[in-house]
């Protein structure tokens, strides 16, 4: 059985300054790629910044877009995750997670579920996406991407597991107090991550942003967790390169020892919610 040797760029972003977030994702995927990573996680919207009102007609990037083109290039023998604004049709905007090998892009995960509460407004802002898919990055090794909070819809961590998934990229922008009425983000954090690692036997790589900006202070704390909800590396405040070598052989046996995706029994779920929607549309005035 493989193993794969990941990596978690914990960056301190300039906000809508693409030229110098840009060089900064080509520093880490040059550095990673000297210690012998073959995966590269940045965190969410990393080429922009997380902006609450970003202006997305100046900072919006086609697929094709150059510095996604050179993204694309310096993914040289090593896939990187990377986030950015997605020019959509129609006026439409995406938070948008990219997965980059070898001059390609092999992917793009749009956000799911768009926060709208505290002082978070993507809601207002992005249109949300439709799509989860897991993407083939080597041999038995399968990456689902969940950017931030779609990790707290509990469906969606399911859902990716039943889709085939052996190992989940979750890209953040958490920033303490952002959730407000004194929710803990670090500690909610650590409880749901690892809650998902074990419940689903999946790797788990989480990249957080670090530094204060205007009124936003992220807190970093990006982790690698193994298949049974262990750290295996986490980074600390500040800007930092984190690496684990995760074991195809350890995830196989925490899915075969807690095989929650294989009970799923999603028939019956789905069942269940037509029920609970039919029931809904009936009381509803």
């Amino acid at each position: 059985m493989s193993s794969l040797k990941v990596a978690i760029a914990q960056i301190r972003c300039e906000p809508a300054e693409l030229s110098a977030n840009l060089a900064m994702h080509l520093d880490a995927i040059a550095r990673a790629r000297g210690l012998g990573a073959e995966l590269l996680l940045f965190p969410e919207l990393s080429l922009t910044d997380y902006l609450v009102a970003p202006d997305c007609g100046a900072l919006a990037l086609r697929p094709d877009a150059n510095p996604l083109a050179r993204l694309a290039e310096a993914a040289d023998g090593i896939t990187v995750s990377a986030g950015f604004i997605e020019r959509g049709e129609e006026g439409r905007f995406f938070n948008s997670q990219g997965l980059f090998r070898d001059g390609r892009l092999l992917a793009i995960h749009r956000k799911l579920n768009l926060p709208g509460y505290g002082a978070l407004r993507e809601d207002r802002v992005y249109a949300r996406g439709s799509g989860l898919a897991s993407v083939e990055l080597a041999a038995g090794w399968h990456a689902a991407t969940l950017i931030c909070a779609d990790a707290w819809n509990p469906a969606l961590p399911w859902l990716a597991a039943l889709g085939g998934a052996s190992l989940l990229l979750l890209p953040a922008a958490s920033a303490l107090g952002a959730v407000g009425n004194g929710f803990d983000n670090p500690r909610g954090w650590e409880i749901n991550l690892a809650h998902t690692a074990m419940t689903y036997g999946l790797p788990t790589l989480f990249a957080n942003h670090c530094g204060r900006r205007g009124g936003a202070a992220f807190w970093g704390g990006s982790r690698i967790l193994d298949a049974c909800g262990r750290e295996l590396a986490r980074a600390g405040e500040a800007p930092e390169l984190i690496m684990a070598e995760l074991s195809q052989a350890d995830g196989e046996a925490a899915r075969r020892r807690l095989p929650t995706a294989r009970d799923g029994d999603p028939a019956l779920v789905g069942a269940l919610l037509c029920s609970l929607i039919s029931n809904s549309e009936r009381i509803s005035p």
